[in-house]
C-alpha cells in the first residue's frame, strides 16, 4: 500500500510540475525596436492629419459595402473567412521595377488612436527580428479612432528601387492628441508575422490581404490587439488601406 501511495504522490507532483511549466510558458513576448529610427513622411496638423495628402482616390459605396461584409465589426475572421488567415501571402509590397508607391486610407474600426507606418528591407533578406528594421516612417499619424482621415485620403510614400520590399506596421494607440505627438514605444503589429509578439504561429498574423477584383484592388486589413488577449475580436478591420504601385 505504501508503494502505491508513494507512486501516486510522485505522479501527482510530476503532473503538477508539468502543468506549471506549461502554464508558465508565455503566450506572447513583448517585441521592441531599440535599433530602429522613426520619422514622418511630412508634417501633420494638431489632429494627426498629414500635410502631404494628394488628391483623393474615389472610394465607391460598393467597396465600403464589400469591406463591411468581408470584415464585419467584432466578427472573428477565423470563422467568417479563415482562408484569409491561412494564406501564406503577407501584406508586403515587392518592387520588381523602379516604382512610385501610394497608400490610400479606406476605413477604420477601432477604439485606439493607431499610427500607420511602413518600413523597407531587401527582398532577398526578409526581416528575422526587429533589429533588421532600421527605419520606420509614419504615413498616417492617426488612422484610428477619431481620425481626421476620410476614405480616399492618399499619400505617396516614395519611389523605390528593384529589390526593395515594403512592410507595414500599426503602432497601437500611438497618436497622443494631448501632446500632438506619436509614441514610438507603443506596441507594434507588423505585416511580417515574425515581428509580432504572439508565440503561437497561428496567432502571429496581424495583416490580411483581401482581393476586390471589381475595382482591381487588393486591400490590407489590420488587427490592432494582441491576438492572445481575450479582448481581441480578430476582425481585422481596425485599419484598412490599399496600395497603388506605378508603373
Amino acid at each position: 500500500m505504501k508503494t502505491i501511495i508513494s507512486s501516486l504522490f510522485i505522479f501527482s507532483i510530476l503532473s503538477i510540475s508539468a502543468c506549471k511549466k506549461e502554464s508558465d510558458d508565455p503566450v506572447t513576448v513583448p517585441v521592441e525596436f531599440p535599433e530602429t529610427t522613426y520619422e514622418s513622411l511630412g508634417g501633420y496638423d494638431d489632429f494627426g492629419k498629414p500635410n502631404n495628402l494628394l488628391a483623393k482616390d474615389p472610394i465607391s459605396t460598393n467597396l465600403l459595402s464589400f469591406i463591411n461584409t468581408t470584415l464585419p465589426e467584432k466578427e472573428d475572421l477565423r470563422t467568417t473567412h479563415p482562408e484569409l488567415l491561412n494564406s501564406p501571402t503577407i501584406g508586403d509590397i515587392v518592387i520588381t521595377q523602379q516604382s512610385d508607391v501610394f497608400i490610400t486610407f479606406v476605413s477604420e474600426g477601432t477604439a485606439y488612436t493607431n499610427t500607420f507606418a511602413f518600413y523597407t528591407y531587401p527582398t532577398n533578406q526578409p526581416p528575422a527580428s526587429p533589429s533588421d528594421i532600421k527605419k520606420i516612417q509614419y504615413v498616417f499619424p492617426n488612422a484610428g479612432s477619431e481620425t481626421p482621415l476620410r476614405p480616399g485620403d492618399k499619400v505617396k510614400i516614395g519611389s523605390f528601387n528593384v529589390g526593395t520590399s515594403i512592410g507595414f506596421v500599426i503602432l497601437k494607440d500611438a497618436w497622443k492628441l494631448a501632446t500632438k505627438t506619436i509614441n514610438n514605444k507603443a506596441v507594434h503589429f507588423c505585416s511580417n508575422d515574425v515581428l509580432n509578439p504572439e508565440v503561437d504561429p497561428k496567432l502571429k498574423k496581424h495583416a490580411v490581404l483581401i482581393a476586390y477584383p471589381a475595382e482591381n484592388k487588393v486591400l490590407i486589413g489590420f488587427e490592432d490587439i494582441d491576438r492572445t488577449s481575450p479582448d481581441c475580436d480578430h476582425d481585422f478591420n481596425d485599419v484598412v488601406v490599399y496600395a497603388t504601385v506605378t508603373p
